[in-house]
């Protein structure tokens, strides 16, 4: 009689481990499924995100093709659009020089701080031993 319970305790093992594997299976399986649409949403919002995009470079365009006309009203189109030019240069190169600023200040890319920190720690472990 003693068999009759290890092969039914064996047999109730292999069916727990079965049904185990076959839950994770399918919890890997909606993960995986989950995980695809969440990608394929995002990818369609980095498309829509994209032409947004590209669509406000247009309008900034127009945006600044009125302002040409609008000054235009007053002096000739030409010297309304060399205004309009030379003021978008003179912004890009304000930008450009406070960027290159900006990447000197943080280059090198090191945490200075934390390391000074780390050091400050580990002198004042071996001081307290």
């Amino acid at each position: 009689m003693p068999l009759l319970r290890t092969n039914g305790v064996a047999n109730a093992t292999k069916e727990f481990v079965d049904r185990a594997r076959s839950i994770v299976r399918l919890e890997i399986e909606l993960a995986l499924l989950e995980i695809k649409t969440k990608l394929t949403r995002i990818g369609v919002g980095i498309g829509l995100a994209a032409g947004a995009g590209v669509i406000a470079v247009y309008a900034i365009g127009f945006l600044f093709a009125a302002i040409a006309a609008a000054i235009a009203l007053a002096l000739p189109l030409w010297a309304s659009l060399l205004i309009v030019s030379v003021t978008l240069f003179g912004i890009t190169a304000v930008l450009g020089l406070l960027g290159i600023r900006s990447i000197k200040a943080g280059a090198p890319p090191m945490p200075e701080e934390a390391i000074e920190e780390a050091k400050l720690t580990k002198q004042a472990v071996v001081d307290g031993h």
